[in-house]
């Protein structure tokens, strides 16, 4: 890093501009520029220019996947001298659209302060917990839940489909467990999560199958691939953590190609903080948790902090999945469809005892 950058009132200006040019690179070209991207997010030393640049990254990612046939002339006018000396009207406009961007920007991260803090938080919160969650995934491997997962994701997939060239993101991939039994049946997986330490821990739990395997560090709600690059979106226990699930299903279905499949995996978490009557019942599936002397994947946890989190996010109020059914039938797909009863045919015994008054569900969504 050069002194210049160092200087924090220039170096977040100029890291705004290098983000938007780098993420209008990648809805084009994302098997080179994913790295470059997450580069950018992390070179900051202090958690104010972090905060910057990865609200520059958003902005850009999303500003980049409506500029498609730009994204050349972008990144071919990055210095405003260029307009200046006459480059031609196409690239006026193309560097007048990046300006514009970039004053936006100035009023996002006013707008967006809280939601970035929310962000930390849960960044936070999952790095810490990244090697305990680990392990669950990795009792996961050595299990059934390995085989009933597999069974249960290929179920909708198409039947003439071609593994080595279907296609799939799963999205939250934490300490990598989709990723990994799909990448083991001869899937393209790319696997996206927000939190480093998770994809680090999913690229040592993956093995071998690691070299198969595409990461990225990305936010959910704001992916940086280009429109109608994947044939299937998977996503387990998600959802409900983010900040605004409606944008991260429109960006899910946006990377679907047509006729693509997405497979949501979730519960209504935590949804006990307000409700009486759900409350009184997770306080039962505690007290059977301890009298079947098993761990208590609750209290295990950090639940303090991942309360605080749960009451700041809006779908712990909200009862799914009919939120879920009712945007995803909003966006226009063409078939959205429930499975109140997964849980059944993917949880071990521990789970259906840990979270018997949350149980799973299903949710797949066809892209028209």
């Amino acid at each position: 890093m050069s002194a210049r950058e160092r200087e924090q009132t220039k170096f977040v200006h100029r890291e705004w501009r290098m983000a938007i040019m780098i993420a209008a690179k990648a809805a084009s070209n994302t098997a080179g520029a994913n790295h470059d991207i997450m580069s950018v997010s992390e070179r900051g030393q202090t958690k104010f220019v972090h905060r910057e640049r990865r609200m520059a990254i958003m902005i850009a990612a999303k500003a980049a996947s409506s500029t498609e046939g730009a994204n050349h002339d972008i990144m071919s006018v990055s210095e405003p001298e260029a307009c200046m000396h006459g480059y031609g009207e196409r690239r006026m406009a193309i560097m007048n659209e990046v300006h514009d961007i970039m004053s936006v920007s100035d009023i996002v991260m006013r707008r967006d302060e809280k939601y970035m803090e929310l962000l930390e938080q849960i960044e936070d919160y999952w790095t810490d917990r990244a090697e305990g969650y680990s392990q669950v995934n990795q009792e996961e491997l050595a299990g059934d839940n390995r085989t009933n997962w597999r069974r249960e994701l290929e179920r909708h997939f198409p039947e003439n489909r071609t593994n080595e060239t279907y296609k799939i993101l799963d999205i939250g991939t934490g300490p990598g467990f989709f990723s990994i039994i799909l990448a083991e049946a001869g899937y393209q997986v790319t696997a996206v999560d927000y939190t480093e330490a998770m994809l680090e821990e999913a690229k040592k739990n993956a093995g071998a199958f690691a070299q198969k395997i595409t990461y990225c560090q990305m936010d959910a709600s704001h992916l940086a691939f280009a429109d109608e690059t994947f044939d299937a979106v998977v996503s387990r226990n998600l959802t409900w953590n983010l900040e605004d699930p409606e944008q991260a299903y429109k960006e899910w279905m946006r990377v679907l190609k047509k006729g693509g499949i997405l497979l949501n995996y979730d519960a209504n978490w935590y949804h006990h903080l307000f409700d009486a009557e759900k409350r009184e019942e997770y306080e039962k599936d505690r007290q059977m948790v301890t009298e079947a002397g098993l761990e208590d994947h609750y209290t295990c946890t950090d639940i303090d902090t991942m309360e605080e989190i749960a009451r700041q996010v809006p779908l712990s109020r909200i009862d799914r999945p009919r939120w879920d059914q009712k945007i995803l039938q909003k966006l226009g797909t063409a078939q959205v469809s429930v499975d109140t009863e997964v849980w059944n045919q993917v949880w071990s015994e521990v789970e259906k005892v840990n979270y018997h008054s949350t149980p799973m569900f299903g949710i797949e969504a066809v892209k028209e």
